[in-house]
Order: structure tokens, then sequence, then C-alpha cells
């Protein structure tokens, strides 16, 4: 029970791009992040633009309809990354096709100086979708597909939507709401308590009677009594 009853925050995210590649100069231009404890969202979010300081690739800005023009009024990544880091603190960091966001949250963070995140905080749904579905589609509009999470708000890619449909993708690839046979929280209130730190104490019922009383047993003896050639008396051994 100690180790069910332990609180355990994971920070879901997902980043919007200039392109495929930091080692090219692409740099991250949106970060959503939405924090979990114990499978359950909190509420709590963070959530950036960022000027990549380079113009907006036209097949980019298709994919997530984030124009130079806009990006070129966000602050920089260095002048939000102290916020972000406070926001993700040491938590395990999940994300779909997470090596990708990895290697691009990284680059960000050697480029103002500050060490990388450890890739042993790395959960992937991407590696889970094709170990529980292999041979099935595993993007993130499939998984929502298969596991009845509505999309509907998906008209482009955007960080902090993708980060709250990925959260529900994450609870259903895990083992839904009941992991491991226990009672998820499931509340907004229950979640933020769980938040807190905050533990539930419940009372002890007192044990239910679970024998006849007196006037039942004597009620019991009468129906017997009423019953003519019963099956059971064939059944009992004669004496020799």
């Amino acid at each position: 029970m100690g180790e069910m009853a332990k609180r355990m925050r994971e920070i879901v995210f997902d980043t919007e791009t200039t392109g495929l590649n930091p080692a090219t100069g692409d740099r991250i231009v949106e970060i959503g992040c939405i924090e979990m404890v114990n499978r359950c969202e909190t509420g709590r979010h963070f959530h950036a633009y960022f000027n990549p300081e380079r113009p907006m690739p036209v097949e980019a800005e298709a994919v997530h309809g984030l124009s130079t023009t806009f990006l070129s009024a966000q602050a920089r990544f260095s002048e939000r990354v102290e916020e972000l880091l406070e926001f993700i603190e040491d938590s395990p960091l999940v994300a779909h096709n997470a090596g990708f966001d990895f290697g691009f949250l990284n680059h960000e963070l050697q480029l103002c100086g500050r060490p990388s995140v450890c890739t042993s905080r790395m959960i992937c749904t991407l590696v889970l979708a094709r170990s529980k579905h292999p041979g099935a589609k595993h993007s993130l509009d499939a998984l929502c597909t298969r596991f009845g999470v509505d999309r509907s708000l998906r008209v482009k890619h955007g960080a902090l939507l993708d980060a709250q449909l990925l959260a529900q993708v994450y609870v259903e690839l895990t083992g839904g709401r009941q992991i491991g046979l226990g009672l998820v929280a499931d509340t907004a209130a229950q979640a933020a308590a769980a938040a807190a730190g905050a533990v539930t104490v419940r009372q002890q019922r007192p044990a239910r009677p679970h024998f006849a009383s007196a006037e039942e047993l004597e009620r019991h003896r009468a129906f017997i009594a009423r019953i003519a050639n019963p099956l059971w008396e064939r059944f009992v051994p004669i004496a020799t």
C-alpha cells in the first residue's frame, strides 16, 4: 500500500519547431507541458512560444501555423528557460517520438549554457504504442482514434493541445484509469489533493454480521419441516 500511495509526478510535453534537425539550425518555437500526478491531470501546465531568431520555413508553417511575424514578437527561449525548468523539475518527461523532442530541448538548453535533460527521464509513447499494438498505426491521431480521445479541435499541430491529447493517450497506453487494479483518482478535487501531497485517511467500517439470528434459525427449521419427502433424506446413510 505504501508504494500505491506514493505521489508520482510526470510531465507530458510536446514541441513545435522550425524543422527537423537542430544540428542544422532548427529551433523550438513552441512548447506545451501538462502536469500529471498518479496518471491524472492536475490542471497545471506550462505553455510558451519562442522567437527562433530565424525565418520560419513555409513547410513548417504549414504544419503548425506559426509565422515569422508572430514569433518575432515572442520571448527567446533563454528568456523563459527558468520558468520551464522550474515547472518540469526532475520529473519523468513523456513525449510522442520522444527522441525528437528531447533532441531539440537539450539543444536549446545547451545554447543557454544549461545542463541537458538526462534521457533516463524520457518516456516515449511511440515506443509504448509499438510494443502494445505492433503493426498498427502509431501516430497521435491514430492513437486518439483507437482510444476514443476527442481530437476535433486539432486542425493544426499545436504543442499544448497535442500534449493534452497525448496525456489522455498515455493513460490508456499504461493501463487506463485503474492501473494495476488500483482505483486512480479521477476528479479535479482528488487530483488537486494528490498534487498537494495530501493523503486521504479512510475510517474503518465495523464488520457486518454474517450469522443468522435465533429468530431466523427458527423460521428456517419451520420451513424445512413443511417439505414432504425432502431430497436430502434419500441420501442419509442407513445404520447397519
